[in-house]
């Protein structure tokens, strides 16, 4: 009989909360707290959130910073969620509304100029690529996609931080800004000009600025909020790029694109807000 009882304890499954650990609990509610309205919330709305003391918050994020799960703004010193999230979610990322919306745009962009498009987003000091619709061609361009490259020498990056503060620029940028090949831009106020020149006309060109042989054009998304939320561009090899090509049909058809896409998101293309 006892031994039977010992048989029944032992098949019988325990109450998985016995076996909870405060901390990771504590670690995994802080994430989901980055679910709600606010993409980027501070130590004191986290500590309200949570209802736990701002500094048990801070080693909490500062442990998850370190483990690249939450990543802090440099612009406002608030957190969001870091790449080591989005690498978690890659399975279902192709169900976020962003890239939801861009492919079909994308697809298009793609059979009219037989180049590959991407979309990125900016996250910390690098864009991050997310997705890609591949050009049919012989030779095309390598796939990004999942790569962080620098924001500086990548056409998508310069078109989304051209309409940031120069102060934010400066906090987004590297103390040197390394060179890649013999056009990438190394000099702060050359950069700082280009930044000028890409705000007035709407669109980036990364010229051979990243890797030899590719240019690329990018152009800002932005969402009903009017901020912008990440990028799109085309790339392509120079030896089938001309200067009219590129003026008459890569260029304005990047920014019609970026600008369906944006109209998708809830963004009034020509409308001025305050």
């Amino acid at each position: 009989m006892q031994v039977k009882n010992k048989k029944e304890q032992v098949g019988k499954k325990k109450d998985k909360t016995n076996y909870l650990i405060k901390t990771v609990v504590n670690s995994l509610e802080l994430l989901e707290a980055f679910k709600g309205e606010k993409s980027e919330l501070g130590v004191s709305e986290l500590s309200k959130i949570l209802k736990l003391h701002k500094n048990k918050i801070f080693r909490l994020l500062a442990t998850l910073e370190c483990m690249g799960y939450i990543e802090q703004d440099p612009s406002n010193e608030n957190y969001r969620l870091g790449l080591k999230s989005l690498e978690l979610g890659q399975s279902f990322i192709h169900h976020l509304r962003l890239l939801s919306i861009a492919k079909p745009v994308l697809k298009d962009l793609v059979d009219k100029l037989k180049e590959s498009a991407y979309v990125g987003v900016i996250r910390g000091k690098n864009v991050i690529y997310l997705d890609i619709v591949e050009a049919d061609r012989v030779l095309k361009v390598a796939s990004r996609v999942g790569n962080m490259l620098p924001i500086y020498a990548t056409a998508i990056g310069k078109s989304q931080i051209a309409f940031e503060t120069v102060e934010t620029v400066e906090k987004l940028l590297p103390e040197k800004l390394a060179s890649f090949t013999k056009n990438t831009i190394t000099d702060r106020t050359v950069f700082f000009k280009e930044l000028e020149k890409v705000k007035k006309q709407g669109y980036a060109i990364d010229n051979e600025e990243l890797d030899e042989g590719i240019i690329c054009i990018g152009a800002p998304l932005r969402d009903y909020t009017t901020h912008i939320i990440g990028g799109i561009s085309i790339s392509a090899p120079v030896i089938r790029t001309t200067p009219e090509k590129l003026k008459n049909e890569i260029i304005p058809s990047t920014i019609e694109a970026s600008n369906a896409i944006s109209r998708k998101l809830g963004y009034e293309v020509g409308k001025t807000y305050s």
